[in-house]
């Protein structure tokens, strides 16, 4: 079953390293087979190996790659959560110094559940989405945790091309298990009554009208 759409109509994209990969023929998610994935210790492990430093420019220039496209359509001191921060948060740090209210959640770096009790103008998620082992319940959680009029910026690898998965460098990050198409995205859009946009490449943005219930309500009349 699709971790992300529930649908039960599959095929085997590929098979890596032992590893099997599948593909939903409904949202198009590429996902790694729930009997590959590692252990909580070895994903911790992995993910401390990780040097996300926020004191270092070229981090900042790769995440700065979001936060050009997205500061500018958020009101001055808009409030935001940074979803997936990692072990050394960067993003938050740049974003208030833009002058945004910032709050950070991360499971295993960050977990201070009490963030996730309240609403946001805005949320970030870069190279966060990949891992998600149930990415049905974190966009359910993103849309709960989004204020109509909101902004969510994910930042992830797009897959492109079938034919290179198989030498696609990002599915060898063992913590990787979740790989989107824009295809993808558009269905995730739909599925909320969110607007997207992709100003760049493996950026996405979506955005949660104002008037969401009104788009809801009609919606269903019809």
């Amino acid at each position: 079953m699709c971790p992300l759409c529930f649908a039960e109509h599959l095929h085997q994209l590929a098979v890596i390293d032992a590893k099997t990969y599948w593909r939903c023929k409904t949202c198009h998610l590429t996902f790694l087979s729930s009997a590959d994935h590692l252990s909580p210790a070895d994903e911790l492990a992995r993910y401390l190996l990780h040097e996300n430093n926020p004191d270092d420019p070229r981090y900042r220039k790769f995440l700065s790659r979001l936060t050009d496209d997205l500061g500018p359509k958020l009101a001055p001191g808009a409030e935001g959560l940074d979803y997936g921060s990692g072990p050394g948060p960067t993003l938050s740090v740049m974003l208030k110094a833009q002058g945004f209210s910032m709050n950070i959640y991360d499971p295993y770096f960050a977990p201070y559940t009490d963030v996730l009790e309240r609403t946001y103008d805005f949320i970030t998620c870069t190279e966060t989405v990949e891992h998600f082992y149930h990415p049905a319940k974190e966009f359910q959680q993103f849309d709960r945790l989004l204020q109509c009029g909101g902004w969510l910026g994910v930042m992830t690898e797009m897959l492109e091309s079938d034919e290179e998965f198989s030498d696609w460098w990002y599915h060898r990050e063992p913590t990787h298990v979740c790989f989107y198409k824009r295809e993808t995205m558009a269905w995730i859009a739909e599925t909320y009554s969110w607007e997207v946009a992709y100003p760049r490449k493996n950026v996405t943005l979506f955005y949660k009208p104002e008037n969401l219930q009104e788009i809801i309500a009609h919606d269903k009349s019809e």
